[in-house]
């Protein structure tokens, strides 16, 4: 008998609709005539699912007795005795109660695919035994009932069933989900946004793990013997051109293959001086690959193959991506090339990928900037070919016994001396044409083997091969030295232009612009050295890398910005040419370093201003709020003492309420006032220790009437670490708001939870709330939203609870009640050493 197969739809959190697209695939099924029954659906009193079930076969389900009470179950004997060809089966994870035949609902699923029946059914991505402690530390909710992975991921079909956190959320408030009374419970404690998201995350990663376990399996049943990685690590090698922006944006590509996958751009810089990229396209290129989520590295080397690969295995990258070469065809005469160089010593463990570009084999335009001087390679050629390579012809003409006449002989050794010039530049040149005359001289010019010349037209053609070598050499050194300064003038051009640039867009990030001295100079570190005087110690005012400079004497390059300024560089030292840019660096950096400062000046200014505002303000608010209870108390106190009228007691009494009210609002005004005055002046000093919430908030509802406010308040709640008087100041000032925007025939809801190692405070009223543009602003010294009367307080009541409560430790933010209305929600940290606390939630949440 064929083994029945197993259907799964997986979502992120209850409410996703897993049910739902359960029981609407069963009706397809039926729709063509397939032979479908209900085993066990769980509806969880949500209309539209029950909707589903009309037209469906529903098995009886079996009874249970258990500690007194009854309990209902899939009955598998009768689902076997049936045997459909398809059995809907909800809640994978499911616990069975005790003394049915199995422990969990899973085996019994295993009991009707043995059968030869195909099931459907539905699992959370939190029950999956493998994520428990993962979801745990998420949602602070251990789960108690799991299912092993393997029995998912045996599933013949596995199906996401995706929903948004946020339409999640809409579908609980709308009551789609649980019932009126357990909704807000859920919003705020399992059903969070961040929950929710990192909950779909898992969902999402765990599922493209099963597709590719599928696609492996079919790679093994196809025999494709090559291995995809899910996840790649991938430099890039820019050399500043324009076609770096094209392998970026081309290694982007490739990582969005793969989850996970890392981009990381390497340019390369030469120990030698400038280099000759140009700074504004790097800069482009650092921009781009950070855009793309990649990083930028810069490092030093001669040997860019070498360097690369060293690279690339010290971050355990898995690909290589480089341009193909600008060289053009002649060009490959000197050597293979970065790209060959690189492909050929990879080695199996990284893969090489050369990218075409449109300026490939276009050469390579003028120089790469570094100095007058030629390299180390092409100085050593030209030694051996100023040298060596003479003494070498020599040997070849006398072994052939070369009759070619003198002035053939002159040409070959011209030609070496030219060759040398080109190499090694003017000495080697001069080196070349000494010694091939003294080889001419005495090899080939009679009399042989002698230093003598008899034919005075010999002595001529000496003189001629020695003149024409030593003009030929310097021709070609000095032209070859104007090309290389032309592209430093160029290189430093292009550095000046985007430094000036710089200056006139204001950009006054001093790290940025140290970050641009060491790629373009090649440092290790850079630091901004500053001293008060000419003769004080030097301070470091900003700096970058490894191990910088504490004082000019202890870098290899300082430049001064001024008499009291100074940029120190670690790494190497370099040439004088390199000094002329590095001073306009430096400048710049101390005009950035005295831009900041203003800043930081117009800042404490603006500060100041807010201060004489909140001072102005607060008078206004004093003139007005503070004068109508007084005037209230005053009017009920003259009343009293005037001898005129006879008070009746009733009268007297009304008239003393009024003199305890005015005193009690203008008690609370003076109050805010006064905290508000703490916390600007730093004087809040929260005296911490351990707190049970439930002692501080009935203190807290002395000043609000009874019958307001409602209580929910766990007697199992951890105690938290706070200050017990700034405690009460919070929640007063947050229940008399909550109070005064409620309307009269609702109550103000204050519940608590815990949740993992903090406690929340929520303060929920069904008043008119708050749009989402102004929930921040609500929070500032005297603002009040919306129409509120000017005699209900000077609108600090919101400002104080915030300001006291990061004071502590805590936050406080609002939030829209479902339904309508504000929910303010208080955060405050669990005591030390208390275990973290998982809510109890609705049930559901476990199904």
């Amino acid at each position: 008998m064929a083994r029945g197969k197993l259907r799964v739809y997986l979502g992120a959190a209850p409410g996703v609709g897993k049910t739902y697209d359960m029981l609407c695939e069963a009706h397809r099924r039926l729709e063509r005539g397939t032979d479908v029954v209900v085993g066990f659906v769980e509806c969880h009193g949500r209309p539209r699912t029950e909707a589903l079930l009309d037209g469906l076969e529903i098995i009886p389900r079996r009874e249970i007795e258990y500690r007194g009470a009854t309990f209902t179950d899939m009955d598998v004997d009768v689902v076997l005795a049936r045997r459909p060809a398809v059995a809907l089966v909800d809640e994978l994870a499911h616990t069975n109660v005790p003394g049915s035949r199995h422990a969990k609902r899973w085996q019994d699923i295993e009991e009707l695919l043995d059968a030869g029946i195909d099931v459907i059914s539905t699992v959370n991505i939190q029950h999956l035994e493998s994520l428990g402690d993962v979801v745990e530390s998420i949602t602070g909710v251990r789960q108690r009932e799991t299912v092993p992975d393997e029995v998912v991921r045996r599933a013949d079909q596995i199906e996401l069933v995706d929903m948004s956190p946020e339409a999640l959320r809409r579908r609980l408030a709308h009551g789609n989900v649980y019932a009126a009374d357990k909704i807000d419970a859920a919003l705020s404690n399992y059903f969070r946004p961040g929950n929710l998201t990192a909950l779909r995350e898992l969902a999402l990663l765990w599922t493209a793990d099963r597709v590719d376990a599928y696609l492996q399996q079919y790679r093994a049943e196809h025999g494709i013997s090559t291995v995809w990685q899910a996840r790649e690590r991938i430099v890039v090698g820019i050399t500043g051109g324009p076609e770096g922006r094209t392998l970026i944006r081309r290694a982007a590509r490739i990582a969005a293959k793969g989850s996970g996958s890392e981009i990381m751009a390497l340019y390369i810089t030469r120990s030698d001086g400038l280099t000759g990229a140009s700074p504004q396209e790097l800069a482009t290129q650092r921009r781009l690959v950070e855009d793309l989520g990649g990083t930028f590295h810069s490092v030093i080397g001669d040997d860019i193959p070498t360097a690369l690969l060293e690279f690339a295995r010290g971050v355990n990258a898995t690909q290589i991506v480089l341009g193909s070469s600008r060289r053009k065809a002649w060009q490959y005469v000197l050597g293979p090339g970065v790209g060959a160089t690189v492909a050929r010593e990879s080695g199996p463990d990284l893969d090489v990928h050369i990218v075409t570009h449109e300026h490939a084999a276009k050469g390579r335009g003028l120089p790469i900037a570094r100095g007058t001087r030629l390299g180390r390679s092409r100085i050593v050629a030209g030694w051996l070919t100023g040298t060596a390579g003479p003494a070498l012809l020599t040997a070849v003409l006398t072994a052939l016994g070369s009759g070619l006449g003198l002035v053939n002989e002159m040409l070959l050794f011209l030609t070496l001396t030219v060759a040398a010039a080109l190499l090694g530049g003017l000495l080697p040149a001069l080196t070349s044409a000494a010694v091939g005359s003294l080889l001419l001289n005495f090899y080939f010019t009679p009399p042989l083997h002698t230093w003598t010349i008899a034919d005075p037209h010999n002595i001529l053609a000496l003189v001629v091969f020695v003149v024409v070598g030593t003009s030929v050499a310097s021709v070609v050194d000095l032209a070859a030295r104007r090309t290389q300064q032309a592209a430093r003038l160029r290189a430093e051009a292009e550095t000046l232009s985007l430094l000036a640039g710089s200056v006139l867009r204001g950009e006054t990030a001093l790290p940025a612009l140290l970050e641009r001295v060491r790629e373009t100079f090649g440092m290790e570190s850079v630091a901004l050295l500053e001293r008060s005087d000419d003769h004080g110690r030097w301070t470091c005012a900003a700096s970058l890398g490894p191990n910088p400079a504490a004082r000019p004497d202890d870098a290899e390059v300082d430049v001064a910005a001024d008499e009291r300024t100074a940029l120190a560089l670690r790494g190497r030292v370099l040439p004088a040419e390199d000094r002329r840019v590095l001073g306009a660096f430096a400048a710049q950096a101390a005009v950035v370093l005295e831009r900041q400062r203003l800043v930081d000046e117009a800042e404490r200014a603006r500060r100041l201003e807010e201060a004489n505002r909140i001072r102005t303000t607060l008078l206004a608010a004093v003139s007005h709020d503070l004068r109508t209870p007084l005037a209230a108390i005053k009017a009920s106190v003259s009343s009293l003492r005037s001898e005129d009228v006879a008070w009746s007691p009733e009268d007297e009494a009304e008239l003393l309420a009024t003199i305890e009210e005015a005193s009690d609002r203008l008690e609370h005004i003076v109050g805010n006032l006064l905290d508000m005055s703490r916390l600007h002046t730093g004087a809040v000093n929260p005296l911490m220790r351990e707190t049970d919430l439930d002692e501080v908030v009935p203190l807290a509802l002395k000043g609000v009437p009874e019958g307001t406010v409602s209580l929910d308040i766990p007697e199992t709640l951890p105690m938290i670490t706070a200050d017990r008087g700034l405690l009460e100041r919070i929640v007063a000032n947050l229940v008399e708001n909550a109070v005064k925007y409620s309307p009269d025939d609702s109550r103000v809801l204050l519940r608590a939870s815990a949740f993992g190692d903090r406690v929340e405070l929520r303060t929920i009223d069904r008043g008119p709330g708050v749009p989402d543009t102004a929930k921040e602003k609500i929070f500032e010294p005297f603002q009040r939203h919306g129409d509120a009367p000017r005699g209900n307080g000077v609108g600090l009541g919101l400002a104080v609870a915030r300001g006291f409560a990061e004071a502590m430790g805590g936050t406080l933010t609002a939030e829209d009640t479902p339904g309508g209305g504000l929910t303010m929600v208080l955060a405050l940290r669990t005591a030390p050493g208390r275990p973290p606390s998982h809510p109890d939630l609705p049930a559901e949440v476990t199904t």
